[in-house]
């Protein structure tokens, strides 16, 4: 049976605009059996309805080493990082197949994009994946991204694609993040075990009681469990986002939840994405150099009247590359704001004072018009 439509669900979606959606192994590969395209299916119909609707959808597809095992014959997940590796090679090929073709039918294109945690910690990689997804929505095209399992070693012993999917929601600041897994959400304990066990409507990211009912590991298929996707929950929340975990199994389930019907469990940011974003900059991430900028300058920054433009800045401290956080200070040395850069100490020296026009002739190139654009700005 439908539950009835939530208006504070149908508030959260009406307001959204980019939603990341994780969907784990055990849906992906029928519990292990092999790349399910009839279930891919239904998602990628869903995604290419919403993205109709002007919503920029992108998926998170777990799935690469269970489908490799299935091809490969293997009944159990090995242990060794060559052969995970070897599977996730195999299994990529029939996955990416499968959500091309299935997205293809229904007059969307799609893009594969593998990811490792280094591409989202280092900020110049960062940046350029930013841009790569964010170009591909507005050509509504639907990336399918997935962890580089082929060529890193950290990210299969440790990692899961709940972390790397809020990671995403992160990277584009997407409004919300949808985990499909094969419970209903979050349980009060673990209704395997606990048939009394209560369904965990709407909760508030990171409260530590969610995190003490989240259980481990859900399938031998899959590594992450409950408690990765409310950690993930966590993090995305972070930069703004709220999260629905939910069954990958319902019927429409994307479509319901977007309509405003409550499926599953809602976990709330307890920040609005703005004031969350600016929050991460200023306390998780570390000066790399700084520029001076003139009094004008200043007086605009103050102002909130826009980006900071290089032909406001008249020197440059420091040692820092395209991505790293540096200090916007006054001629007097006072620090007035700080944000990501878009060019490097040695290119901003080149541009200093400079209009936008010249960038090409005294770069050789042209990334963008701001050293620090407003949305990666925040006032001291």
């Amino acid at each position: 049976m439908r539950c009835q439509p939530l208006s504070r669900m149908a508030d959260l979606f009406k307001n959204a605009r980019r939603v990341v959606v994780k969907v784990g192994s055990s849906l992906v590969t029928d519990e292990g059996r092999g790349v399910d395209a009839q279930a891919i299916g239904a998602w990628c119909r869903q995604l290419a309805v919403l993205a109709r609707q002007r919503l920029e959808v992108m998926i998170v597809s777990s799935g690469a080493i269970a489908e490799g095992m299935s091809r490969l014959g293997w009944a159990q997940r090995p242990k060794e990082i060559h052969e995970l590796q070897a599977a996730a090679a195999v299994g990529q090929m029939g996955l990416v197949q499968a959500y091309e073709s299935q997205l293809r039918i229904h007059g969307m294109h799609s893009a594969q994009v593998l990811l490792t945690h280094a591409d989202l910690a280092d900020r110049e990689r960062y940046l350029n994946a930013r841009s790569t997804l964010v170009t591909l929505l507005g050509l509504m095209v639907v990336p399918v991204i997935n962890e580089n399992d082929t060529v890193v070693n950290d990210e299969i012993k440790f990692g899961d694609n709940d972390t790397l999917a809020a990671l995403v929601a992160n990277l584009v600041e997407a409004d919300a993040l949808v985990i499909l897994t094969d419970q209903q959400g979050l349980y009060s304990a673990d209704p395997r075990q606990h048939p009394d066990a209560r369904l965990i409507h709407v909760a508030q990211a990171g409260a530590s009681e969610i995190e003490h009912m989240a259980g481990g590991a859900g399938s031998s298929v899959g590594r992450g469990g409950m408690l990765t996707k409310v950690l993930a929950a966590k993090r995305a929340a972070r930069s703004g986002a709220f999260t629905v975990i939910a069954s990958g199994r319902e019927p429409d389930v994307l479509l319901r939840l977007v309509s405003g019907e409550s499926i599953g469990t809602r976990l709330l940011a307890s920040t609005p994405k703005l004031a969350a974003r600016k929050q991460w900059m200023v306390d998780h991430l570390q000066l790399r150099g700084s520029v001076l900028i003139d009094d004008g300058a200043v007086t605009k920054l103050r102002e909130g009247s826009g980006s900071l433009l290089p032909i406001g800045m008249v020197a440059v401290r420091g040692d820092f590359v395209r991505g790293d956080v540096i200090a916007v200070c006054s001629l007097a040395g006072i620090e007035v704001a700080r944000g990501l850069a878009n060019y490097s100490s040695s290119e901003a020296r080149l541009i200093l004072r400079k209009p936008s026009s010249e960038f090409e002739s005294l770069l050789g190139f042209t990334a963008e018009a701001e050293m620090i654009h407003r949305d990666n700005l925040v006032l001291s």
